[in-house]
């Protein structure tokens, strides 16, 4: 558990491929519409063209997010791109975006998968808060269509491309008040309130991508195995991330003082509309304050949450003084819990 008060969002960006796949497009490759929609709740995604990378999708969604905070490139310290699909395994993609903009700013990429973005978030928030940055720039993006077996016709209908951004920086408005008071929760300072990281690695297996790393090489035989796209055992995750939301959103909620009436906006990983349901339910937040972009974009594994966010900014659902739970869970296995104070 941990808390970073005295932080601000100060804009939100997003960016996803013009491509959209239906699931009447997928049924083309064998894959069955109805049970999709049944079973997981989504419509369609975005698949990046052949040309695009991780790093161009990160780019849109920074230049949205900083025009949208009124800051320039060359005003960011820091730079975290929460990502498993980068677009090489080195030099890191973060600095491929740091090329891009033009920024004057260390950079570096998160990898924890859908909890990226929320692990990205925390660490940025602590170079705020101990003063040794003023604008971090924290980016969750994936092309989770490189992925996935198109063969395997349960697991490649989840996924989708996408990005978000969020720009942080101290709460100005709480610039001169005393680290005694900045820990309450009375609405006066923006930040994070409570927060949780965990992993569980002995459920590794449950979501994983076999050959590819040091452990299994690419070779002829591990590609003809399938070896290189993403396996999942399904049904063992969505009890896993059930729980572990459930456990972790009442720690974190505890932590901070705040029950679930109090909160203005939910958002959770959008994996599956089914783990969504369950989970809030077993919380106690309406349907009304869950915010659910899944049916149009499916699993954008570390873009998933900033998207989301961006989109809630957008729409006028939260607005300073709010109080936003935001849970990214995944491949690790690991997560990442936490309640902002907009």
């Amino acid at each position: 558990m941990g808390r970073v008060p005295g932080i601000k969002i100060l804009g939100s960006g997003a960016f996803v491929p013009d491509n959209v796949v239906t699931n009447d497009d997928l049924a083309a490759l064998g894959c069955d519409s109805e049970w999709i929609v049944r079973r997981t709740g989504i419509l369609q995604r975005r698949h990046a063209t052949d040309d695009q990378a991780t790093s161009d999708l990160c780019y849109e969604a920074a230049v949205r997010c900083l025009a949208d905070a009124g800051v320039s490139a060359d005003e960011v310290d820091l730079i975290l791109v929460g990502t498993i699909t980068p677009d090489h395994f080195t030099p890191s993609t973060a600095c491929h975006l740091q090329r891009r903009l033009g920024a004057f700013a260390a950079a570096m990429d998160v990898g924890a998968a859908c909890a990226g973005f929320m692990y990205a978030l925390t660490t940025g928030a602590q170079f705020i808060a101990t003063g040794n940055a003023k604008r971090v720039l924290v980016i969750g993006a994936d092309l989770m269509s490189r992925t996935v077996n198109p063969d395997d016709k349960k697991t490649y209908p989840l996924f989708g491309d996408g990005a978000g951004a969020v720009l942080i920086g101290p709460d100005e408005s709480a610039a001169e008040r005393s680290g005694d008071d900045l820990a309450d929760t009375d609405g006066q300072a923006a930040g994070i309130l409570s927060y949780q990281l965990g992993s569980e690695g002995c459920g590794g297996e449950m979501l994983c991508i076999p050959a590819g790393g040091t452990r299994l090489p690419l070779t002829e035989e591990t590609r003809r195995d399938g070896l290189q796209y993403l396996r999942m055992d399904g049904r063992n995750v969505f009890k896993w991330a059930v729980r572990v939301f459930d456990e972790s959103a009442k720690d974190v909620l505890q932590a901070a003082g705040i029950g679930p009436d109090d909160l203005s906006m939910v958002i959770l990983h959008q994996a599956n509309q089914r783990i969504i349901d369950s989970a809030v339910s077993d919380l106690g937040v309406p349907p009304e304050k869950v915010f659910v972009n899944l049916d149009r974009y499916g699993n954008t594994s570390g873009a998933s949450i900033p998207l989301a966010l961006d989109e809630a900014f957008k729409q006028g659902k939260i607005a300073a003084g709010d109080y936003v739970l935001l849970c990214g869970f995944g491949s690790g296995l690991a997560w990442g819990t936490a309640l902002l104070r907009i």
